[in-house]
């Protein structure tokens, strides 16, 4: 289940699967995917299972569905690192994605322009649209909201006892959000928030203000 909020009289809803859909524009924002990390780790001997390689492919399939954005936004590290044969993938999963496609770079996105091009895809260091800044690193810019990534952001929830949950989340301060994530084995770092901020928590299929 999403999560509706409202940002600078814009709406936004926020997905489980960590997207940021845009209403207004019909943009669908998503952050570090991470392409390509589970052939990168097993190239050198990781043990992950091979059809891991698929799972970002079947969760963006999954989210474009329910959506059905007019763009998608990719804010940074949509690749973990250099070509690998996960770039044949994504190739396939573009071609069969009605969306017109961006790419907002973020630092590991070492791959180059050329290759997104031909692929009709636009690539930024940064964008701003309307009173909306797009970045890869948490940024403040007077006047503007940013959506941002990098962090992948986690809050740590506690029970009665000595329990505690972590979970990924949207981080929003007053002026800026940073999405969770997207992609599977990226791991997440915790983040306190205080009385001012607000944080919305992925739990299972569901998007939960905490």
């Amino acid at each position: 289940m999403t999560q509706n909020i409202i940002i600078q009289d814009q709406a936004f809803q926020l997905h489980p699967l960590g997207g940021v859909f845009w209403v207004e524009k019909s943009l669908l924002l998503i952050s570090d995917v991470h392409l390509g990390k589970v052939s990168h780790f097993r190239k050198f001997g990781a043990a992950i299972p091979q059809k891991a390689v698929h799972k970002n492919y079947m969760l963006l399939d999954q989210i474009v569905s329910e959506l059905q954005p007019f763009q998608i936004c990719f804010l940074g590290d949509l690749f973990h690192s250099s070509l690998n044969k996960e770039w044949e993938l994504f190739e396939n999963w573009v071609a069969r994605t009605p969306a017109e496609i961006i790419l907002v770079t973020g630092n590991h996105d070492i791959i180059s322009p050329l290759k997104f091009e031909q692929l009709n895809i636009a690539i930024f260091p940064e964008l701003l649209i309307d009173d909306f800044l797009l970045t890869h690193h948490p940024e403040t810019r007077v006047a503007k909201f940013t959506f941002c990534g990098h962090i992948h952001p986690a809050v740590k929830l506690r029970g009665l006892g000595r329990q505690s949950l972590r979970l990924p989340c949207f981080f929003k301060t007053k002026n800026q959000m940073i999405l969770p994530a997207f992609g599977e084995f990226t791991g997440t770092h915790t983040l306190k928030p205080t009385k001012k901020d607000e944080v919305f928590a992925i739990v299972e299929d569901t998007v939960v203000k905490v």
